[in-house]
């Protein structure tokens, strides 16, 4: 069995203002900061909308320990416009990296684990977001890089 959360890749935190909040953490000398690198088609993909996925923009920055992420949801239905509309700004979810996608999957539901998106392309790269933010404050994603 393969430890779900143990490997933290980044930290995501929506956003009302993109660049505002781009501006900010560099005035506070984080960054550099670059586009979120959409990777290859997915052969599997399961948001609740697609449209507003595909509006939403990214900026990240790799830190020594970790990469931050900022998103900045489109006025579209989505689980990060919910959060944004409800919440306010703030950290939406944890992106762990596993070396196995499907088996984090799979363990997950046998943990009972709903799935809020998923996304898996023919390598084995993609994410799976977990609805865990009632228990765990958080959404947890695990993903698997892009080779």
């Amino acid at each position: 069995m393969i430890p779900l959360f143990r490997q933290l890749h980044h930290v995501c935190v929506v956003v009302a203002d993109l660049d505002r909040a781009v501006a900010y953490y560099e005035s506070v000398g984080i960054g550099p900061w670059f586009d979120y690198p959409k990777g290859g088609a997915y052969v599997e993909y399961d948001v609740p909308n697609a449209e507003a996925s595909a509006a939403m923009r990214y900026k990240c920055a790799d830190l020594d320990n970790v990469q931050l992420q900022l998103c900045q949801p489109s006025e579209l239905d989505s689980p990060q416009r919910r959060f944004l509309d409800s919440v306010g700004e703030g950290v939406y979810h944890l992106g762990f990296e596993t070396p196995d996608l499907a088996r984090a999957e799979e363990q997950g539901r046998e943990a009972g684990l709903g799935i809020v998106a998923r996304g898996r392309r023919a390598d084995g790269s993609g994410f799976c977001y977990f609805d865990t933010r009632s228990g765990a404050g958080v959404t947890l994603e695990v993903r698997k890089t892009q080779a």
